[in-house]
């Protein structure tokens, strides 16, 4: 993907209400004029890289974009689950991401306990490729140094 790493921003919307409510992973929703604004090769599927909100610390972060086929949802959606416990919701606040990699395309599941396992595999995968010199490095040089030098919406 030319575009990656990407760089995007919006105030966190409420989603369908499934993430911490049915699967148990709180994540943090677009609105759509931020995913009608994705470049088009940024396909549908799991990504990995680094989020903040409000501008505070940097965590990492796997994020979903897509239609999510296993709830057959009829609007495309972009929700990012930020690898760090809150203690309370983000909603009305700005989320920064910084996308840098691609981790699995979107993919329908047999049960909700499969998908809850994918998700719990595609974060142990993010996790571990942002423990990576270069990804910390891009980290550090975008969040410290610019929040608008790259590409982005």
């Amino acid at each position: 993907m030319k575009t990656l790493p990407f760089f995007c921003r919006g105030k966190v919307v409420r989603g369908f209400g499934r993430g911490s409510k049915e699967l148990g992973i709180p994540t943090a929703n677009f609105p759509d004029s931020v995913v009608e604004h994705l470049p088009a090769d940024i396909s549908t599927g799991v990504y990995f890289g680094w989020a903040s909100v409000g501008g505070g610390d940097v965590h990492k972060m796997v994020m979903s974009i897509g239609w999510n086929p296993f709830f057959k949802n009829t609007k495309k959606s972009m929700e990012a689950h930020l690898i760090h416990r809150f203690k309370e919701d983000f909603y009305g606040k700005v989320l920064n991401v910084l996308i840098l990699g691609y981790i699995r395309p979107e993919r329908s599941f047999n049960s909700l306990e499969s998908l809850v396992a994918a998700i719990h595999s595609d974060i142990e995968e993010a996790k571990r490729r942002l423990d990576t010199h270069e990804c910390r490095k891009l980290r550090d040089e975008f969040f410290i140094q610019t929040e608008h030098g790259l590409n982005g919406c």
